[in-house]
């Protein structure tokens, strides 16, 4: 296991309302620097947006306990998928999502050096992330919780470990 985040830049879209109009959004970089450095830092990370397990239970999860997550002195709580920013933000309004911050790894650059990029061409999904979540200190790894079965087409998909309320636990626990 890496015990400290890669060092990717992510292709995210901001709003900006001095754009006006109906997509009033703007490319930003944010490079993983920007995200983990000085921060505390639970990311989950997830095979797809719209998909059964991640739309169902996962997303929605980590958003209801987001106050509990950051009563542990958590500064941000990030859903990451191999999907694009435009994806992740349609994905997000579709769930009411409010305090997690979706964050795309639109082309897998991030699952790829974390290790956690897995094919899912069994699914007709391509290249997609695994099902892991982890808390990181100050780009540190502390804690990774990766689902088990990790492998290519794996032909199913298990949440066990990834949940919102394991990443609670092992929060309160320490």
């Amino acid at each position: 296991m890496r015990n400290t985040v890669p060092e990717v830049t992510f292709k995210t879209r901001v709003r900006n309302e001095a754009l006006g109009g109906e997509n009033p959004f703007e490319w930003r970089d944010l490079t993983s620097s920007e995200i983990f450095t000085n921060k505390n830092v639970v990311l989950f990370a997830l095979p797809g947006a719209f998909t059964p397990t991640c739309s169902s239970t996962h997303l929605p999860r980590y958003e209801a306990l987001y106050e509990e997550l950051k009563a542990q002195g958590v500064d941000e709580v990030i859903c990451l998928s191999v999907n694009d920013a435009f994806v992740m933000y349609q994905w997000g309004l579709k769930l009411g999502r409010k305090n997690v911050f979706m964050l795309p790894d639109g082309n897998g650059e991030f699952s790829r050096k974390m290790g956690m990029l897995v094919d899912k061409s069994n699914l007709g999904f391509g290249m997609r992330s695994w099902r892991y979540s982890m808390y990181v200190e100050n780009g540190e790894i502390k804690q990774l919780f990766s689902e088990p079965e990790y492998g290519d087409n794996c032909p199913i998909d298990p949440f066990d470990v990834s949940d919102a309320d394991t990443m609670l636990n092992y929060l309160k626990s320490r």
